[in-house]
């Protein structure tokens, strides 16, 4: 059965770093796109980041040039380099998997109904 968990949320102040981790089971993710939501209390669950097999990377505007998004594709696994944190940045992060081929542009990927397989999620709380 497929998997995906989450590690390393946590409580950060602002300006502060944090590392989350997804580490995938139950089948090879390695041809997957792999990407990263948060959902923040009473808001929709938004896209973050996503990486592709072959390292293409992108990103929300609101996390540009904070994050950075990275794969091992050999340990099935995804991690989303947090820095600069800010308050808003306080959400629930998801870690999911999508097939690759489904969409011919990246972009497409930004949206929750591309990715078949997700994570229960890592809390993640910057206070100011």
């Amino acid at each position: 059965q497929e998997q995906l968990v989450e590690s390393g949320g946590g409580l950060v102040q602002a300006g502060g770093s944090l590392r989350l981790s997804c580490a995938a089971s139950g089948r090879s993710f390695s041809t997957y796109a792999m990407g990263w939501f948060r959902q923040a209390p009473g808001k929709e669950r938004e896209f973050v980041s996503a990486i592709w097999s072959g390292g293409k990377t992108i990103f929300a505007e609101s996390v540009k040039g904070r994050f950075t998004i990275s794969r091992d594709n050999a340990k099935n696994t995804v991690a989303l380099q947090m820095n600069s944190l800010k308050p808003e940045d306080t959400a629930i992060y998801y870690c999911a998997a999508a097939p690759v081929g489904r969409a011919y542009y990246t972009d497409t990927y930004r949206a929750r109904n591309m990715y078949d397989f997700w994570g229960q999620g890592t809390q993640v709380t910057v206070s100011s």
